[in-house]
């Protein structure tokens, strides 16, 4: 005998989902709004005045080379970490799905750095690569007698912010990987097996193409990751430094409204910066499911 919940007021349902309808409103649609809103203005200090410029900040943005060398940074240091994110937790999982002895602590080890705050992760690179005291050039002294300037030279900083952020989220990566591996139908991988397939074989002609939909998963939200949740890195750091070498488009926001104080700078950032992340998603969505399999 089959049930149907009902309400006996037809305003009930709405009453109950006011909560969460205000909470939105209030943190992400207006704050949302807003921003649109006051990227059309310059903003004098805390707000006491505002004049409308239009699309003025836009055009500072398109046209300044100090911005384009932020959209360079961004740029290239989302796709490096995207890339290597995705492929170590990737090389990861595949071995710690392997049946051997003790595979749940190297599966615990490798997804521990997840659960650690960005800020965190980034303090604990900050003691690793710190040019005077970093535990690294200790031991590079002991060893080999030099001590580079991590944090001092362009593309050593990148490289520095680059592995905090991969480091933090690889363990992210190797959870879903991991699930998706154990759930790969076993008859296929066994037929490939008989029929004479080597495993490099096997991985990339069978379980590589098997595990794309995970992995197309894992690109949208690693790209979010890179854009979005790797600011405290830079902040601790580099501060965006040296020469503007690790400035990336967040970290650019964060320094033009709280720093500088140009609120309308840094709201046409965000905007261009929600823009160019949601063209991007539908972009990977257009293509990428194009090359995602389903089923086994």
């Amino acid at each position: 005998m089959e049930t149907h919940a009902a309400y006996k007021s037809r305003w009930l349902p709405w009453i109950l989902l006011l909560p969460t309808f205000v909470i939105l409103l209030v943190f992400l649609y207006y704050p949302t709004l807003e921003t649109f809103r006051l990227s059309l203005y310059r903003v004098a200090f805390l707000g006491l005045r505002k004049t409308f410029v239009g699309l003025a900040n836009y055009r500072e943005l398109l046209t300044s080379p100090v911005y384009h060398q932020v959209f360079l940074n961004t740029a290239i240091y989302s796709f490096l970490v995207v890339f290597f994110s995705m492929a170590i937790g990737l090389f990861l999982s595949v071995l710690a799905n392997q049946r051997i002895s003790g595979r749940s602590f190297y599966r615990l080890l490798l997804i521990w750095p997840y659960a650690l705050s960005p800020a965190v992760a980034g303090a604990i690179f900050l003691f690793l690569f710190n040019p005077q005291a970093g535990i690294v050039n200790y031991f590079l002294q002991a060893f080999f007698k030099i001590q580079p300037d991590w944090l001092g030279q362009p593309r050593l900083a990148l490289g520095v912010l680059v592995a905090a952020a991969v480091w933090k989220n690889v363990g992210y990566n190797v959870v879903f990987y991991i699930a998706g591996l154990q759930n790969l139908p076993g008859d296929v991988l066994e037929a490939a097996l008989i029929d004479g397939a080597t495993p490099w074989q096997r991985f990339w002609r069978i379980t590589f193409p098997l595990l794309s939909p995970m992995t197309f998963f894992l690109f949208v939200m690693n790209t979010i990751y890179a854009f979005f949740d790797t600011f405290p890195f830079v902040d601790l750091l580099t501060q965006g430094g040296p020469n503007g070498a690790t400035n990336i488009l967040i970290f650019s926001i964060y320094r033009d409204g709280f720093r500088f104080l140009k609120t309308g700078m840094a709201a046409a950032e965000s905007v261009v910066l929600f823009v160019g992340v949601v063209l991007l998603t539908i972009l990977q969505f257009r293509l990428g499911e194009r090359r995602v399999h389903y089923g086994g």
